[in-house]
């Protein structure tokens, strides 16, 4: 029911969209796990989301959405974290009103599932919804309606993507999913990525078509390289993606 909702609101885009003012954007910074946390509002009738909070950074978001007097809707999740428990259980405590959004392939509880095509409103202003699967199932990218800037989570990262080797993650899958649904998108178009560990904090699509050096190859060199990573089990996976599946609410101790 609320896909559908959300779907509806997605057929209305084009005549929502194009207002000419400038969206309200705060990018946020988690240093354990190197999450970025995206607060975007309308400046005129205050209402808001926070894309990928941190359970650690909640009271963090909550105050500075308090601080810019917005309203709330949703914290949405670009997919189920396995280095961070979400903080989009405790900011629905936090900011009355406020509803949990992710994937329905996600498989996660949440207030709100969504699924590729839907859109999610916020004022005059709207994020599409495009599956980009490959790092977990349930992995999608969220583009603003003027397709000025897409919020990529793991799926494509600055000079980089998110590994595939758990979380029943495909190279091959991920490989087209940024090539069909991020890299079609403007030259000019921000790219917003959920984690960066090198100090970058945003790239555009023309940047990571021509200088990413994983995904510049050809599908099956991708494959190869995604494959021989070899890299160090997620420290907090274990507690994280139980935690996230009930949307990063933790069961209390009996």
């Amino acid at each position: 029911m609320a896909g559908a909702a959300l779907r509806v609101a997605g057929r209305q885009l084009s005549q929502r969209s194009g207002s000419g003012v400038p969206i309200l954007l705060r990018q946020m910074f988690e240093p354990k796990s190197c999450t970025y946390t995206y607060l975007l509002g309308d400046r005129e009738s205050r209402e808001a989301i926070l894309i990928d909070p941190v359970l650690e950074t909640a009271p963090r978001d909550a105050q500075l959405v308090k601080e810019l007097g917005l309203r709330l809707l949703y914290a949405v999740n670009t997919h189920c974290h396995a280095d961070h428990i979400t903080g989009s259980g405790v900011l629905r405590s936090l900011l009355p009103g406020c509803q949990s959004v992710i994937s329905r392939l996600s498989g996660a509880q949440a207030d709100l599932h969504i699924e590729d095509g839907d859109s999610i409103h916020f004022g005059r202003f709207a994020l599409e919804t495009r599956a980009s699967p490959g790092h977990t199932p349930g992995c999608v990218t969220f583009v603003l309606n003027d397709h000025s800037m897409a919020f990529t989570g793991d799926a494509l990262l600055i000079r980089g993507c998110g590994r595939t080797d758990f979380q029943q993650g495909c190279a091959k899958t991920l490989y087209h999913s940024v090539h069909e649904k991020i890299f079609t998108l403007p030259g000019d178009c921000l790219i917003y990525p959920a984690h960066d560990y090198h100090g970058l904090t945003v790239s555009t699509v023309e940047e990571e078509r021509t200088l990413n050096p994983r995904l510049t190859l050809s599908c099956e060199e991708f494959v190869k390289v995604m494959d021989n990573l070899n890299l160090p089990k997620p420290q907090q996976i274990d507690f994280a993606v139980p935690a996230n599946m009930r949307c990063g609410i933790q069961t209390p101790p009996s």
